[in-house]
């Protein structure tokens, strides 16, 4: 009888907690259908431009689902390729009448999953238009970004710095709020004759100090300690972590607000965290639907892991990541005000 009545009890507490039911049996759900989608997603199309190259290569090329883009220059075709717009620019090295003609293969070389696609690309099209003589069609690879050498922690590094960092910080700022609210702080704080902005802006600024120790500590141990590559400046490395970090902070706080305890703020993490784990640029967003690519451009930490990819990988420059920073300023500045007016539940101005 004891332990039946036990069983009882706990069966009453998670009936009557629907968050927890909610994550017991719809985000294990939701969780798995975006692994579906972006696992089952379609084959990554190269994007592939070309100059001076005859019009049977391009051809072939077309046929094999590749994505053409032809330029009047070889110099209009590396713009483009810096600016991210094609994944490879093939040209011919001597007259496309010669016998000695060598395709010159320049790769963006970010990208493993495009560079793989470029390369059977050409295989696939080499088979084709010289079976017999096969290696007069060898083409010869070069990396504008990266090289042939290139480790899997130097491609996937930047993003997982980003996702470490915002994980952290807003579990520990959410978890660190609430316990502000369980213990009473707050409600005292909310007491007296300080506005609802100062205490959210107070707040940040306590947490943010931390913060901005946290982000130079992953970024410093990331580069010197793990050897991820390095081509950009660090100080930009260290200010993308800290938007991200007030991003993660500004959004772990508001999210606090509507939890009764721990687990419930813990709860958030596969319908917050998850999703945007898997549209960081982990894998390519172009192979998954529309609307699932729309939904990544909503989340702080793609255009974080964009940004770290374009410093670390790309050596690029503020030029290149001044619009993820705005978005990072934006993010923040909008959880700093759903932050304010979420305490409007707690003390009627």
């Amino acid at each position: 009888m004891r332990i039946r009545a036990i069983t009882l009890r706990i069966l009453r507490q998670f009936i009557h907690d629907k968050r927890t039911m909610a994550l017991m049996f719809i985000a294990p759900l939701l969780v798995l259908s975006l692994m579906s989608l972006v696992f089952n997603g379609d084959a990554y199309e190269p994007k592939i431009g070309v100059s001076g190259v005859p019009l049977n290569m391009s051809a072939a090329l077309k046929e094999q689902n590749a994505t053409i883009k032809e330029y009047a220059s070889v110099e209009l075709g590396k713009e483009a390729l810096v600016e991210g717009k094609i994944d490879a620019l093939i040209t011919l090295n001597g007259t496309a009448g010669d016998s000695q003609v060598t395709p010159q293969v320049l790769l963006e070389g970010s990208n493993p999953t495009a560079n793989k696609a470029v390369i059977m690309t050409l295989q696939q099209i080499s088979q084709k238009l010289l079976p017999s003589t096969k290696e007069q069609l060898q083409p010869q690879i070069s990396y504008l970004y990266g090289s042939e050498n290139m480790k899997t922690i130097d491609r996937f590094g930047p993003i997982m710095i980003g996702v470490f960092v915002f994980f952290f910080v807003f579990l520990i700022a959410g978890v660190s709020f609430l316990r502000e609210r369980t213990t009473g702080t707050l409600e005292r704080l909310l007491s007296t004759p300080l506005k609802r902005w100062e205490i959210v802006i107070g707040y940040v600024c306590g947490f943010g100090i931390f913060t901005v120790f946290q982000a130079l500590l992953i970024s410093w141990y990331s580069i010197q300690i793990l050897g991820i590559m390095m081509t950009g400046s660090f100080g930009y490395v260290l200010l993308i972590t800290l938007l991200l970090s007030m991003t993660a902070l500004t959004l772990g706080t508001l999210l606090s607000a509507f939890a009764a305890n721990e687990l419930q703020m813990i709860q958030f993490i596969p319908l917050i965290i998850v999703p945007q784990i898997f549209l960081s640029g982990l894998f390519p967003l172009d192979t998954l639907p529309l609307w699932l690519q729309r939904v990544g451009l909503a989340t702080p930490i793609y255009y974080g892991s964009e940004a770290l990819m374009n410093i670390m990988v790309r050596g690029k420059g503020w030029s290149a990541i001044a619009m993820d920073v705005y978005v990072l300023i934006g993010f923040s500045l909008l959880f700093m005000l759903l932050n304010v007016l979420a305490l409007r539940k707690h003390r009627k101005m």
